[in-house]
């Protein structure tokens, strides 16, 4: 038929879990959960975690696989499984299989830009934490003051 309109389904699929259902009142406990599956990779990957209002995960995503020392990470890529999964707030986590932990301009560079569109879509990004592949050293943009921090919800208070 030349006048037809094709009809798609979206919706989340879940994939066994890897994952506790414990509640993450701090970057340490965010890197407690994830610093094992982070470390696994030869190369940079980005996921991040949806969070329910309550600081609770969700689930998580992989949105990236990249290069030795970088990932492509684009917003709508970043947020469809937020919006799908119903997430107030998303942290991001990547990581730096070189051990160091510095963010580069690119990181910073993203950062900014999730940060702008969660607020546009209403789901705020909480943190976005860089680990540095097995070494157990982290960077937390909130904690270094890298993060513009909205008030709407603050993670670090207690649940």
């Amino acid at each position: 038929m030349e006048n037809e309109l094709e009809v798609v389904n979206i919706r989340l699929v879940k994939e066994p879990s890897l994952y506790s259902e414990q509640t993450l009142d701090s970057p340490q406990a965010v890197v407690e959960l994830m610093a094992k599956e982070l470390s696994q990779y030869d190369r940079e990957v980005f996921c991040i975690l949806n969070m329910k209002n309550n600081g609770q995960v969700i689930n998580m995503n992989l949105v990236s696989v990249g290069t030795i020392n970088a990932s492509l990470v684009i917003p709508r890529e970043v947020f469809k499984s937020s919006i799908l999964a119903n997430a107030s707030a998303i942290i991001g986590l990547h990581n730096h299989p070189s051990g160091n932990v510095k963010p580069s301009k690119e990181d910073m560079i993203v950062t900014r830009k999730l940060q702008k569109c969660g607020q546009l879509l209403g789901i705020e990004l909480l943190d976005h934490i860089i680990v540095g592949g097995t070494n157990g050293k982290m960077l937390s943009f909130r904690e270094e003051k890298m993060l513009n921090v909205t008030g709407r919800m603050d993670w670090e208070r207690e649940l």
